[in-house]
């Protein structure tokens, strides 16, 4: 910290961390603090950001409203790729992080920072999704990172600092999750949920109600995808953040998107998880039930290999890397065809399907049949199973021949 700075450029959220790093920047490196806040769909945490952020000492601040480009730039491409890390999670914050340090770097270089500065901690993911961005699109700017250098260990600690100076904040040590909330999803973590054998409190949720409590009776709903992006809930046309916000809603009265997962950071710990994500669920499924239609098995079984690819590259936080645009323009010609609609049940949690239609459906009721037809001779797979098992009959020949 012996090297000063003019301006800062702060990711703001007015949470803990960020709300103690503005006067730990002004008293350690001697500069005025540019808060920058991204509306990514929090919806109240944003209530008095501005005025929180001047109090506690920034010279400016920013709010910018990146709902639309969050979703039609990085959800709904990391959708259509298929895309969940390690089996469960929908990757809400991995993909916030981009597109928040994108327009971080953006203002950084308009009002003339000379460095750029996160709240992300030194075991996270996070600084690597911020700091990867800022690598790509701002190499020149340094990056100050407080948890990599103050001497704060832990929340508790942060807690005492903000007290000690008079800092507003909502954190306490009876309420001491850390939450991560956009129009994607919404996270958990800390407190009891540190031991994975622990049950999470139901106080916690806040997008879903628990499916116990969901209603009796069952709710269906039907989600309409042209080129596998979703444009339409229960035939009515939505633009994308209306439709997520819509479906929000719909899955959570249903108890639909809750996920707890103990998984692989970057880093290389273990950290346990807890997420809600409702619209994204029913997203996901209904994709899945159209490319079930519309993709042939080769495509079908490809696709879940970049999927899985695609995924730990948003996780890993190297969205703006070249193979990531290759693999996007992949997925647009794969899913070309994948146009229709998937009808689902919601109840008590669960996302049941009830029916799917495709403009492009490859599924043939005559061929499918188990009535015998004129499109399919069955005599025919006589000569396809010879020549698929011949390798085997060889071998089984050798081994009988060998006793």
């Amino acid at each position: 910290m012996t090297r000063k700075f003019k301006k800062v450029a702060l990711a703001y959220s007015g949470g803990l961390d960020t709300s103690i790093i503005i006067p730990w920047l002004k008293e350690n490196y001697g500069c005025e603090v540019v808060a920058i806040a991204a509306d990514v769909g929090q919806r109240e945490e944003l209530d008095g950001l501005r005025e929180k952020a001047i109090a506690t000492g920034a010279a400016e601040i920013y709010i910018e409203d990146l709902r639309h480009e969050f979703v039609t730039d990085y959800i709904f491409p990391t959708l259509r790729a298929g895309a969940v890390y390690e089996h469960k999670y929908l990757l809400g914050t991995s993909f916030a992080r981009p597109v928040i340090a994108k327009r971080q770097v953006e203002i950084a270089k308009a009002t003339g920072c000379d460095a750029l500065s996160h709240g992300c901690t030194g075991k996270g993911n996070d600084q690597v999704r911020f700091e990867l961005t800022f690598k790509a699109l701002a190499p020149e700017l340094p990056v100050i990172a407080p948890w990599r250098e103050w001497d704060i260990v832990s929340r508790e600690d942060a807690i005492d600092y903000a007290n000690e100076r008079q800092i507003p904040i909502t954190a306490s040590r009876e309420k001491i999750y850390s939450h991560d909330r956009n129009i994607w999803h919404l996270s958990h973590e800390g407190g009891i949920l540190e031991d994975p054998a622990s049950e999470p409190e139901e106080a916690m949720f806040e997008l879903s109600v628990s499916p116990e409590n969901a209603p009796d009776q069952p709710e269906y709903v039907e989600v309409t995808y042209e080129r596998g992006t979703p444009v339409a809930v229960n035939g009515e046309q939505l633009d994308p953040v209306p439709l997520i916000e819509k479906l929000n809603e719909i899955g959570g009265r249903n108890g639909v998107g809750r996920v707890d997962l103990v998984e692989n950071r970057f880093v290389g710990m273990k950290s346990r998880g807890v997420y809600e994500t409702p619209g994204g669920t029913i997203l996901l499924a209904g994709l899945r039930e159209l490319e079930s239609l519309c993709l042939d098995r080769e495509a079908s079984h490809y696709k879940e290999v970049i999927a899985h690819k695609y995924a730990e590259i948003v996780y890993f936080g190297q969205w703006f890397m070249p193979l990531r645009e290759a693999i996007d323009a992949f997925v647009d010609k794969l899913m070309e065809p994948v146009s229709g609609t998937a009808r689902f049940k919601l109840y008590k949690g669960n996302v049941i399907v009830a029916g799917r239609t495709a403009k492009m459906s490859l599924y043939n009721p005559d061929l499918a049949s188990f009535t015998m037809g004129a499109s399919y001779d069955q005599r025919d797979a006589a000569g396809f199973i010879n020549i698929l098992g011949l390798p085997l009959q060889v071998g089984g020949l050798v081994r009988r021949g060998s006793k």
